[in-house]
């Protein structure tokens, strides 16, 4: 059965900027405005690439309604769209992105470069609690 066309949830003309400042306020905090502007040049695809959170994730941190961690979020978005680093004891200079994401990593005895990172991550002082 067809039902006709599908609508957008987005507004007609109504940019993710445009929704991160009525839903945020102005001034809009500065890792959400980065968000909203790659989704308006990417879409939420290719913001979903970048960031590591679903679409569904990215639509409603724009919309200041996510109920996760988003001081995670927040992070994440720096290190990958505003290129924040943290000194790693064992990778060096990286992306508080790529940071958060070898903290979530598990042990692997398989792996040394894995078993390093493991034993550094519990120690290491940008390691997030």
């Amino acid at each position: 059965m067809n039902r006709g066309p599908v609508k957008s949830s987005r507004p007609t003309g109504k940019t993710f900027a445009d929704k991160a400042a009525e839903a945020w306020g102005t001034p809009v905090p500065d890792w959400v405005g980065e968000l909203a502007r790659l989704a308006d040049a990417e879409g939420l695809g290719g913001a979903e690439k970048r960031v590591g959170y679903s679409r569904s994730a990215i639509s409603t941190i724009i919309a200041c309604k996510y109920l996760g961690d988003l001081a995670r979020v927040e992070q994440m978005v720096r290190g990958a769209l505003m290129a924040e680093t943290v000194d790693c004891p064992v990778l060096g200079e990286i992306g508080r992105d790529r940071c958060l994401t070898e903290q979530k990593e598990p042990f692997r005895a398989t792996s040394r470069h894995r078993a390093q990172l493991y034993h550094a991550c519990k120690t290491c002082p940008e390691r997030r609690k």
